[in-house]
């Protein structure tokens, strides 16, 4: 399994790509300055390091510097500096990528992953019970056997379980895989679930409806 490290002083952003990258099955140290995120490095064995640039006590490019120092580990850039020459900079000290903010989490996840498999292979299938999400080729298999599920049930089950225990509603769901602009009829979500289920028989139990709120997969209750 791999491990990352995520640096940025921005708590939102570190909690909200921690809970990505747990879901696609890392594990996740997470610092909020370069000082910190250099002691944790020099102790731990990490396969990434995503870091932001303007952080407090060491910023982004003296860290990566002193990083590469120890050892050679990919290192993903994520900064509000769009210039150039700040993009050069982190090349020169031998950054992996470079990912300018705002950025969109699954964006920063499909370019670790692009990173994790030029480096040290990265195994794209995410297991809870029986079901298991191949995030590559977007296939649901139970018991490892391809359902055939299409992409959209793919994404919902995907969404799912990321929010694993907790409710998520109908418009959440059509936001999240249809996009803003769709034209938000919620039976549009009903369906898919309903075929979604079909595909998954007896894994199906899961998938939970919470009546008058919306969906949650949950292994008990």
């Amino acid at each position: 399994m791999n491990r990352i490290l995520i640096v940025d002083d921005e708590q939102n952003i570190v909690n909200v790509l921690r809970e990505y990258a747990e879901f696609e099955g890392f594990l996740v140290d997470c610092s909020f300055d370069g000082e910190q995120a250099l002691n944790r490095f020099e102790k731990q064995n990490y396969d990434c390091v995503l870091i932001d640039v303007m952080m407090p006590n060491l910023d982004g490019f003296a860290t990566v510097k002193a990083m590469k120092e120890i050892k050679d580990t990919p290192i993903i850039i994520m900064s509000a500096r769009t210039q150039e020459e700040d993009k050069l900079q982190g090349f020169a000290l031998g950054i992996d990528d470079y990912i300018t903010k705002p950025f969109s989490p699954k964006e920063v996840m499909a370019r670790l992953k692009a990173v994790l498999k030029r480096s040290c292979g990265y195994n794209e299938l995410k297991t809870v019970a029986n079901i298991s999400l191949d995030s590559l080729n977007k296939r649901v298999l139970v018991n490892g056997v391809d359902v055939n599920a299409t992409k959209k049930e793919f994404d919902l089950l995907e969404v799912l379980i990321r929010n694993k225990g907790f409710v998520v509603s109908r418009d959440k769901l059509l936001n999240e895989i249809w996009g803003f602009d769709y034209d938000k009829d919620e039976r549009t979500v009903d369906t898919h679930i309903k075929m979604l289920r079909a595909h998954l028989g007896d894994s199906a139990k899961y998938v939970k409806t919470i009546r008058g709120l919306g969906y949650a997969f949950r292994l008990e209750g």
